[in-house]
């Protein structure tokens, strides 16, 4: 009979000292950050900007005609995404002038039918994007305020807030590999990221350090309820993404709902890393420092 994930889990964290937990997550954020670095380095931010930080135009419309011969017709311009969606045809374009704007417009209007034009300027986008970084650090900040309220005690609150911060640089260096743009909707996704790491976090810690018993015992019950939260979850996101990405492959009349996609994709991947995180650095730093507290505690 096949164990499930939480016995699984359960039975490596036991027979794997404290070191040995903290491999795969080292390994994993090391390379998360020359990941991000690399981006940085090669773009100018720790991740490619979508349409609304960069500032562009998109251009929805209805039409036969091949993706392959929009890029070719509209080359000249700074063309920078084409994608169908359900029955339409999505043209992202990069800032441009106002006569190449102009141009584009006349263009597209005349020539295809059911066109929709969003544009957003390149100042308006960099102060969106200036709300969006204070957004995500003032989050973080509270949310890292309100633990060290809580348990008061550095160590165990710092390997919460240290949790939730390899979640989310994961999160990150996943869009860069996968090629999702930093958009209003991925923004998004990060703030609830931090919830979502919090929790399982919040919920292990008080297990272990306010608890009567055995530690290994109040990890094994903590990790119960965790793990069927974060699965529960998953399953709901896994649902929501194939929903909004794919339902016009059955339904041809519906559109890929792309906002819900990059959210539930990138809540996906957070929390499988939100997985390794707590139940493998958050409780290799929880049972060392229990053990650290007891030792001192014998001495005295």
């Amino acid at each position: 009979m096949s164990l499930s994930l939480t016995e699984q889990l359960d039975s490596f964290v036991r027979k794997h000292n404290d070191r040995q937990l903290l491999v795969l997550p080292v390994a994993t954020f090391l390379i998360a950050v020359l990941i991000i670095a690399f981006t940085l380095a090669t773009t100018g931010a720790p991740v490619k900007l979508g349409m609304e930080f960069k500032g562009g135009t998109m251009v929805s419309l209805t039409t036969d005609t091949p993706i392959a011969s929009l890029n070719e017709k509209y080359s000249t311009y700074p063309l920078t995404d084409v994608r169908q969606t359900g029955s339409r045809i999505v043209m992202q374009f990069g800032p441009m002038s106002n006569e190449e704007q102009l141009s584009l417009t006349k263009d597209v209007t005349d020539t295809y039918e059911n066109v929709e034009i969003r544009q957003i300027g390149p100042v308006y986008g960099k102060d969106l994007q200036n709300q969006a970084l204070k957004a995500v650090f003032f989050s973080f900040l509270g949310m890292s305020l309100v633990v060290f309220m809580i348990f008061k005690t550095f160590i165990p609150s710092g390997a919460v807030v240290l949790s939730a911060f390899c979640d989310i640089l994961i999160a990150v260096a996943f869009m860069n590999v996968a090629g999702i743009e930093l958009s209003l909707g991925t923004v998004a996704a990060l703030l609830m990221l931090i919830g979502y790491s919090v929790d399982s976090d919040i919920l292990l810690t008080t297990r272990v350090l306010k608890r009567r018993g055995e530690v290994e015992e109040n990890i094994t019950n903590a990790m119960g309820t965790g793990i069927t939260m974060t699965t529960t979850t998953l399953a709901a996101l896994i649902v929501m993404y194939i929903v909004t990405t794919y339902s016009y492959l059955i339904i041809p009349s519906f559109s890929q709902i792309n906002l819900l996609s990059d959210i539930s994709i990138v809540l996906i991947f957070g929390l499988v890393a939100d997985i390794m995180n707590t139940w493998l650095t958050n409780v290799s730093i929880l049972r060392w420092y229990v053990q650290k507290e007891g030792a001192r505690r014998r001495r005295a």
